[in-house]
């Protein structure tokens, strides 16, 4: 499912992690249903969902715990996961199946590929990236998912008064998002301050979040609207 083809910087490392038992037979099994093949032709929503409805995306979702949340809570909404780690892809399959939530698609690939050939200009009505690698070390920033370029192609993909949600805990990171969302013109910033927004209710809080607050991370969120 993983395509092979490198591009010249990558936001991720594939990690050598091993699939358990359960996560195999999730792939497996219930893939068929639940996954997106590589093609290169622009999808349609309605050809997986069955029905017309606004459609989020998730870059990176991990184990999926917040896709699955979200979908469950969100259910007039279309959910598109995007995570190139096949364990995660396993536990994900997993969760939907023991929960019943059949509004979640997945796609086991890189996501600048993904938004760059299947998903159509305007289409979108969300896109959702919750704590992407911050990579720390400033030799490595170029490897930030959020760089002016993709975040030109987020643009590309929603469509008017389509919502961009980040969140970080990484202060950092934080600040250089805030940097690149305010220098793109496609976007207006949702909070009243200029800068960072209260945690939405559709963002599940997680275990992820509850880790990096005991480290004395503060997790930011920032939302954006498509103007045009």
């Amino acid at each position: 499912m993983i395509d092979k083809k490198k591009r010249p910087i990558r936001s991720f490392v594939l990690r050598g992690g091993r699939l358990t038992v359960a996560q195999q037979h999730a792939l497996d099994e219930l893939w068929p249903h639940f996954g997106i093949e590589q093609r290169e032709s622009v999808l349609d929503p309605e050809d997986y969902f069955d029905r017309p409805a606004d459609t989020i995306v998730e870059i990176g979702f991990g184990n999926g715990e917040s896709t699955w949340r979200m979908a469950q809570q969100e259910p007039d909404k279309n959910f598109i996961g995007i995570e190139v780690h096949e364990p995660g892809v396993g536990h994900l399959l997993m969760a939907l199946d023991a929960n019943g939530v059949e509004n979640v698609r997945i796609a086991c690939e890189d996501a600048v590929t993904f938004l760059q050939h299947r998903i159509a200009a305007g289409s979108l009505a969300g896109i959702r990236i919750y704590f992407p690698d911050p990579w720390p070390k400033k030799r490595h920033h170029k490897r930030r998912i959020i760089q002016p370029g993709f975040v030109m192609l987020l643009a590309r993909n929603l469509g008017k008064g389509g919502i961009l949600h980040l969140a970080t805990d990484w202060q950092p990171y934080a600040d250089h998002m805030l940097e690149v969302l305010q220098a793109c013109p496609d976007f207006v910033n949702l909070s009243p301050a200029g800068d960072y927004c209260e945690r939405p209710e559709w963002r599940p809080y997680t275990k992820y979040e509850q880790r990096g607050e005991r480290l004395g991370h503060q997790v930011r969120d920032l939302l954006y609207q498509k103007l045009s």
